[in-house]
């Protein structure tokens, strides 16, 4: 059950606007355990942690499904340093 690291490390919001960097499969899993909702999009990225973690799938495999819950809940941090919520204030005050 070891899981070989992300070609490319995932950073997350959290908290009140911490990243987070994930750097394998364990990390993504660790954080969609933690988190609190149970959306289709968050069973399907701990389906895809699992199987990753069990050598069903490969490492970048549950990489792209977690990238795609971290979008679908606006916590993926892209280039910006900024939380979404708090860029979205900023901008709405400009």
């Amino acid at each position: 059950m070891f899981a070989k690291p992300f070609e490319k490390p995932v950073r997350v919001w959290v908290g009140l606007g911490f990243p987070r960097q994930l750097n394998n499969v364990i990390d993504a899993y660790q954080m969609l355990m933690d988190w609190n909702g149970n959306s289709p999009e968050q069973k399907a990225a701990i389906r895809a942690c699992k199987a990753a973690l069990c050598g069903d799938v490969d490492t970048e495999t549950a990489r792209g499904v977690f990238v795609a819950f971290a979008k679908k809940k606006d916590i993926l941090v892209e280039d910006e340093l900024v939380p979404p919520q708090i860029a979205a204030r900023t901008d709405s005050h400009v």
